[in-house]
């Protein structure tokens, strides 16, 4: 019979981007042949994760293992599956599997790729990785570039601006109780001071908004800027169409 060992990841490191601290469990199952093996094994998951975080459910069994096994296996938990989240790897004699979540791509394809590289030719390496929108991302691709609009020089929603931000408090409920900063933007007609104000009533209009939808009040903050930080050329009308914009930041 080969090995089998399971490693069940069920939490990220905190500055992957996905998820919050590094506190949840790690269990460890499957049979490997002998107790140094148990051990070594063992020790290697609790020195990456902390051994208060480690769950041993390994068993000690007949198994039949590739040349060389412990230490490639020693090889293969490394920092990078701290980047999984509610994933799991799997060994299986010189078959490993991958899965669970990351923050993007490159973290998916780099990941799999340290993995073969540290192994010899023999082993197999099945990628099933999947890449989670980041908090930022779900925010940026439910406004998808569209403009929040008011009335004119005023902090009234318009229909379509209510209708925007309809589909902005379910993209909010999905970031649980994630903090977002609601940043108002002005075009640069009109005095400064005016338009720092608007903006900062614009972005507590919004608020206003999406608490009434759901959104727990203290975790949104609101700011104005005025004109001063353009996203186009104010001296066109589409230009400074753009630039009345409301934006939503996740904050760290």
């Amino acid at each position: 019979m080969k090995p089998a060992i399971v490693f069940a990841l069920a939490c990220l490191a905190a500055s992957s981007g996905i998820a919050g601290p590094d506190t949840g469990p790690v269990v460890v199952s499957g049979t490997v042949a002998d107790e140094a093996s148990k051990a070594g094994l063992l020790a290697r998951v609790r020195e990456l994760y902390g051994a208060g975080r480690v769950i041993d459910q390994l068993a000690i069994g007949t198994v039949s293992t590739p040349a060389n096994w412990d230490s490639h296996l020693q090889k293969l938990i490394g920092p990078n599956l701290k980047l999984i989240a509610h994933g799991q790897l799997k060994v299986d004699g010189n078959a490993v599997s991958l899965r669970g979540d990351v923050a993007n791509e490159a973290q998916r394809q780099q990941i799999a790729s340290d993995i073969a590289t540290s192994l010899n030719p023999t082993y197999t390496v099945n990628n099933g990785l999947r890449v989670v929108a980041s908090e930022q991302g779900v925010l940026d691709a439910a406004l998808a570039e569209r403009i929040i609009e008011f009335e004119s020089g005023k902090a009234t929603l318009t229909a379509s601006g209510m209708a925007i931000l309809d589909q902005m408090s379910v993209a909010l409920l999905k970031l649980k109780d994630k903090k977002v900063e609601l940043i108002g933007h002005t075009d640069n007609a009109g005095s400064r001071a005016g338009n720092l104000s608007l903006s900062q009533a614009r972005a507590e209009a919004v608020k206003a908004y999406v608490v009434g939808k759901g959104i727990k009040a203290e975790t949104i903050a609101v700011s104005g800027e005025g004109p001063d930080r353009p996203v186009a050329d104010n001296r066109s009308a589409e230009g400074r169409a753009r630039n009345r914009r409301i934006e939503f930041k996740v904050l760290q």
